[in-house]
């Protein structure tokens, strides 16, 4: 049977022979390159309490210019992986190896990794008929034990949710890794955390986290939006905005991802790539975007109705915001809009898909650039939650529960 979006989009043809399980709910995707550990991962996801079949399915890659010494590296990967599988008794779970290690040097990268196994998954949904979840994990991440069962069952009683993003704690103490990443790690997630908050401020419709290890998606929905892209970096912030878009978008805050705070050299920002600037730096500020820029947008999004039958934005604008406007031609952009807008929920809805993550988030550096002093993420923190706080560890946890606690009740209506 034919699929329309296996026959435009997809990078290459399947590449699993074995037969599905027709009581499959979800396939979780892992891209592999250049990694050690990949069996304490497969751990975490086997511990997990089920009572469905699950599969795994990872792509070991990297580039057809890569290193003998990564190509070793991943044949070594694929190998202990492959034994440590097949010595599980599990009937409820099954994984599934796709090595590529010869991928074009333009496009190889997690973006296209993940978009190898996330296509791998729908021909094999779509080879029983089924609209499964498809999972977003990391081969350095670990789980809770209720994490795929979680999954599941958020889905199932958020029947119209076309993905979610899923609650993520890096850790912040232990043995592991050295105090220097562990304090790094501690500010990082903060600054995650502390962005999403400045958007849920200002009331935009995408203000979720988006990590790459931390979401799932329907198949339907995946299909939909065109799949995965193929960027080297930053993936996952393309992507999940396109499922937003859909509408219904969700948050799981009932299970966890657990992250890896260690350093990396492979893609140009993200986590590893934050935690080894931190420990190059000399200083042990953090430093971070104004509250004053999540303030202005606030003030601006607030009177947005406004907008459908008046061309007076300026007056709403902060100064920096109106420069930054300006720039991008927002005059002939709001007229176009209300021209296509036939009543105000249309207007809104084509105002966010201009004024868009993406857009917001160059604005977010605008402001950085041209108008507004960097602040330490912990004086920050503390200014938007009005926290008492000025302790990084406590900051965190604080905005981590806050979070949480917000999402449980927009989803039950109970506190």
């Amino acid at each position: 049977m034919d699929n329309f979006y296996l026959n435009k989009y997809s990078f290459c043809d399947h590449q699993i022979n074995a037969q599905i399980n027709v009581e499959t709910k979800a396939i979780v995707v892992i891209p592999c390159f250049n990694e050690p550990n990949l069996v304490r991962s497969l751990q975490s996801l086997y511990a997990c309490d089920m009572d469905c079949c699950v599969e795994i399915i990872v792509v070991i890659n990297c580039s057809e210019n890569c290193s003998n010494e990564i190509r070793k590296q991943n044949s070594k990967t694929f190998k202990e992986g492959q034994e440590w599988c097949k010595n599980q008794n599990n009937k409820l779970i099954s994984c599934h190896f796709i090595v590529e290690n010869s991928l074009p040097r333009k496009h190889a990268g997690v973006g296209l990794a993940r978009k190898i196994g996330m296509d791998e998954a729908v021909a094999r949904f779509h080879s029983i008929n089924y609209d499964g979840i498809i999972v977003m994990f990391d081969a350095d991440s670990h789980c809770d034990k209720n994490y795929l069962s979680e999954i599941i069952r958020h889905f199932e009683i958020n029947p119209k949710t076309p993905g979610c993003s899923i609650q993520f704690e890096h850790p912040i103490t232990g043995v592991e890794f050295s105090p220097e990443i562990y304090s790094g790690i501690i500010k990082y997630e903060l600054f995650l955390r502390y962005y999403v908050e400045g958007l849920r401020l200002a009331n935009l419709p995408y203000a979720f986290h988006t990590v790459g290890s931390s979401m799932a998606v329907r198949s339907s929905a995946y299909q939909k939006q065109g799949g995965m892209n193929k960027r080297k970096a930053g993936e996952d912030f393309y992507f999940i905005q396109k499922i937003i878009e859909l509408g219904n978008y969700t948050e799981l805050t009932t299970t966890r991802v657990i992250p890896s705070p260690r350093t990396s050299d492979r893609v140009p920002f993200g986590t590893g790539k934050a935690i080894n600037d931190w420990l190059l730096q000399e200083s042990e500020n953090y430093m971070t975007y104004s509250p004053q820029t999540f303030y202005d947008l606030h003030e601006f999004t607030k009177n947005i109705d406004s907008l459908f039958e008046s061309n007076d934005w300026a007056q709403l604008c902060s100064p920096c915001l109106k420069e930054y406007l300006i720039q991008n031609k927002f005059s002939e952009a709001l007229l176009e809009i209300r021209k296509n807008s036939t009543n105000l929920t249309g207007f809104v809805k084509r105002f966010y898909t201009w004024f868009n993550a993406f857009r917001v988030l160059k604005f977010v550096h605008f402001a950085r650039d041209n108008h507004y002093t960097q602040v330490e993420i912990e004086k920050a923190s503390q200014v938007l939650s009005n926290s008492k706080h000025l302790n990084p560890i406590k900051l965190l946890n604080e905005y981590r529960y806050k979070q949480k606690k917000a999402r449980l009740i927009s989803e039950t209506g109970f506190e």
